[in-house]
Order: C-alpha cells, then sequence, then structure tokens
C-alpha cells in the first residue's frame, strides 16, 4: 500500500486506502485455467504459476493499474519490454481497482492478467490468485525479506514485490535552525519529544509533530512504528498480536505527543496539514519515503528547507526505520495470459533495463521516480542511485537515505485478510485516544476483543 506518492498518486492511492476496505470474499473459489500460452510446462500444483517457455513467447495481456503517475511511468516501460518481448501485446489500463477488482474476480468476466494491488490487500485475494512462487524463485535471495513476507501466505507467494517504503523523519531543517534545535541530535523517540519541546518553546503556539487523523492512515503509520520493534498486528500464522509491551510503548508515546500539545492533528496532506507545514508550525513528519513528493509539489513555501533523516529508533541502539505500506503485482489464475504477464512484471522488477526504467529519469519523473525505492535489493544499491538529489530537500540524496534506511527494515509477516478491516477497530480507537476518550491499554483492550471477534474467529 504505498504508498499516496505524488500528486497524481496521492489522489489515487489516498481514494484505494481510504475507501479500500474491500476484501474478497470466498463467495466463489477461483479455478483458473491451465497454463499453456508461450510453451509453458504444466505444475504439478494447479494453483502454481509457471513461465512460458517457448523461445518467443507471443500473446496479448491486460494489465490494470491505477491512473496518475505510476499509471505513466509503467506506460512508458511498454517499449523497453517489447524490445525484448516483441510478440507479446500489452493492453495497459487505468481503473479504479478497488472499485471493480474485486466482483471481477467473483464473476470471472474480463479478468485482467495482471493488477497493481497494495500489500495489505493481497492476502484477501488470494485464493483467486497464481502462487509465484515457482517463478520467483531465482530472485527470493534478492528480494526484501520483508516484502516477500507480507506477500507470503500459507506456504505461497501471491504478489511480485515492486517497492520498498522505508519510514523516514522528514524535518525542517531551516525552521528547526532558526529555533536553535538542532535535528540531527535525535536518535530516539524520546529526543523526538524533547525537540518538540524545545522548537514549541521557541515559537509558541507550535505543534511540532504529525499526528494523522485518517483512520487507515494512522494504523498504517502505527504499523511502521511496530515495524521498527519487529512486530506487526499479527504474526507469521495470523494470530493477533496487538496485545503486547510494544503497542503499548507506541500508543503511550502518541499519546504523550497529544497530551503535551505537541502535534498537529490533520489528514495527511490535506488543507488543514499543509497550512502548519508551510508556516513552520509543524516540522517533524515521521513517515514514508512517499512524503517527499510535499514538499515538491504541496509546499512552495517551504521547498527547499525540509530535509530526510532515518525514524528516531525506539530504544538506544533500536531499528531506525520501519515499513510503511507498499504495493506488488498480482496476477490472478482466471487471467488468459497471466503467465505472459510474468513476464511483464519479471522485466519490470528483475531486469536492470526494467527497474532503471521505472526509478531512473524519464518523461513522468526527469530526475527519477524518488518517492520510492525497490524492493530487489541489487537495483537498490546505495552505490548506483537511480533516481538524482532531490532539489526539495535542498538537494538531498534521497537515494542514499531511504537504501540505507530499508536495510534497517525488521522481517515482515504476512499481511493477514483481515487487516484492512482492523480499521473499523484499531484505526478508529487510535483516533478517539488522539480525542482523549480512550487510554492507550484501552485503545489495546478494545481493540483486541473487536477484531478477534469481529474478524480472526469469523475467517
Amino acid at each position: 500500500m504505498h504508498q499516496l506518492h505524488t500528486g497524481s498518486r496521492r489522489s489515487h492511492r489516498a481514494a484505494a486506502m481510504l475507501v479500500g476496505t474491500v476484501l474478497a470474499t470466498s463467495a466463489l473459489a477461483a479455478c483458473g485455467p491451465s497454463i499453456t500460452t508461450g510453451d509453458a510446462t504444466p505444475s504439478a500444483d494447479a494453483d502454481v504459476l509457471v513461465a512460458p517457455t517457448a523461445e518467443s513467447p507471443s500473446g496479448e495481456i491486460t494489465i490494470w493499474d491505477r491512473s496518475g503517475d505510476l499509471f505513466n511511468v509503467f506506460d512508458s516501460v511498454i517499449a523497453d519490454f517489447n524490445a525484448k518481448y516483441p510478440d507479446i501485446t500489452v493492453h495497459h489500463e487505468a481503473i479504479d481497482i478497488d472499485a471493480k477488482l474485486q466482483n471481477t474476480l467473483i464473476t470471472g468476466t474480463d479478468v485482467p492478467d495482471g493488477v497493481f494491488l497494495d500489500d495489505a490487500k493481497v492476502a484477501g485475494f488470494s485464493e483467486y490468485l497464481w502462487n509465484l512462487d515457482g517463478v520467483l524463485e531465482p530472485y527470493l535471495g534478492d528480494i526484501s525479506e520483508q516484502k516477500v513476507g507480507v506477500n507470503s501466505l500459507d506456504g505461497g507467494i501471491y504478489g511480485v514485490p515492486f517497492d520498498s517504503d522505508p519510514g523516514l523523519l522528514y524535518y525542517n531543517a531551516t525552521a528547526l535552525e532558526a529555533a536553535g534545535v538542532d535535528a540531527t541530535a535525535i536518535e530516539t523517540y524520546d529526543d523526538l519529544l524533547e525537540a518538540a519541546r524545545q522548537y514549541q518553546a521557541a515559537v509558541p503556539g507550535a505543534q511540532p509533530i504529525h499526528l494523522e487523523q485518517s483512520p487507515f492512515l494512522g494504523q498504517l503509520q502505527l504499523e511502521m512504528y511496530a515495524s521498527q520493534l519487529g512486530t506487526s498486528l499479527a504474526d507469521e500464522n495470523g494470530e493477533l498480536r496487538l496485545d503486547s509491551p510494544e503497542y503499548e510503548q507506541i500508543l503511550t508515546w502518541l499519546d504523550t505527543v497529544q497530551k503535551e500539545g505537541l502535534g498537529t492533528r490533520a489528514e495527511y496532506l490535506s488543507p488543514s496539514d499543509i497550512a502548519p507545514l508551510e508556516s513552520g508550525q509543524q516540522v517533524f513528519y515521521p513517515w514514508a519515503i512517499w512524503f517527499s513528493f510535499a514538499p515538491q509539489q504541496l509546499l512552495p513555501e517551504t521547498t527547499g528547507d525540509w530535509k530526510a533523516m532515518p525514524l528516531p529508533a525506539w530504544e538506544d541502539g533500536g531499528a531506525r526505520s520501519g515499513a510503511m505500506g507498499g504495493s506488488s503485482f498480482v496476477l490472478p489464475k482466471q487471467g488468459e495470459n497471466s503467465d505472459l504477464a510474468w513476464l511483464f512484471y519479471e522485466f519490470l522488477m528483475f531486469d536492470e533495463a526494467g527497474y532503471t526504467a521505472v526509478w531512473g529519469p524519464n518523461d513522468v519523473y526527469p530526475d527519477g521516480l524518488n518517492t520510492s525505492i525497490p524492493s530487489f535489493v541489487p537495483a537498490a544499491d546505495p552505490a548506483k542511485p537511480l533516481f538524482g538529489p532531490v532539489e526539495a530537500l535542498g538537494g538531498q540524496d534521497l537515494w542514499a537515505t531511504a537504501t540505507e534506511a530499508s536495510t534497517e527494515i525488521p522481517v515482515g509477516t504476512p499481511i493477514p485478510t483481515w487487516w484492512t478491516g482492523a480499521v473499523d477497530y484499531l484505526g478508529n480507537n487510535i483516533q478517539r485516544m488522539l480525542d482523549g476518550q480512550l487510554t492507550p491499554a484501552e485503545v489495546i483492550d478494545q481493540s483486541t476483543q473487536d477484531i478477534q471477534a469481529n474478524l480472526v474467529d469469523r475467517q
């Protein structure tokens, strides 16, 4: 779920995330056709995708992406793909995936061969998707372990990992320097609290730290913090583990920010968020790499003032980043030529020509796609940047900062099918805590009971 990265992406990803509470139902089991396109060798497991073996595979594929900047980026790579596979015709369609995918998979009508999907939703559709562990096997050792983990379920892998979205601490370096606050001294979340207190003392009325007001994004950010501590809402077996010292620590910290008046409560990059960012009232933003879009496109008054650093750690020597969001490519079993669609995604993610075309300079991003980094480790080489310095971050080498941060993300676990549904309980209860209606312990207790009873036990 990645990601809300850029202007156009902000609108389409925000809509996808905030509206996207859709999870696939089990009303209809998907039975995909045998894979024979391109002379593929049949698999002993009918749910496992097999790659084409023909010397020159041919056919037509339909690929669904959301409209916006990433659609245009992927569209521009089709010509490069056809240079390698001239006999595969790509029909690239801009689709409201959250509105259309579920019914399409259930009815089996006009099913696409490949779909761009938020990581948090892959597990919910897994019964309709090809298990990709066979085709991904040659690359698994070089893919971010966190991305493999979130795409795995019951021994299968159901998404081709796209991006890594390491958490970073964005800060208004110019405003902090003017207030006499040394941001570079921040190493822990306690340090961040102290820096916010110092800034507020120098700039009365400021509420320096962002507090997310959207229940969905608030839960997503909570998972970024939890990722740093090596945990998540569900363990590797899909069991709920919210009731833990780690979540209590995070929620207590958020509660402290609110109670001390150190936080600006606003929905990500809404007008009520942008105004305090521009005025210097809000100067710390712990978020995924994709916040880099804001100073480039939405903050004209403070563009160039912002910088990024690794997230603070929860304890001395702890991880300085966690995963927040992310997307992958899935291949529906009822797609007519999903094996050929695999070749398209293999090219995009694992072929140097493909991933360079995606993240390197292009017509959409003249300096390169700087709102995420590849999840394929050889493509995320700190010494070989695919995108250039970001002028809106004062010319900072964001590539080096983000690729280093990504190495500190602890290994992830599969995202459970009920994760998005949990927003109705945990996401909303976080907001009630920030309203002063619940304590951190009550958020954990109430959310655990409701998620277990209404989601986990009903699977």
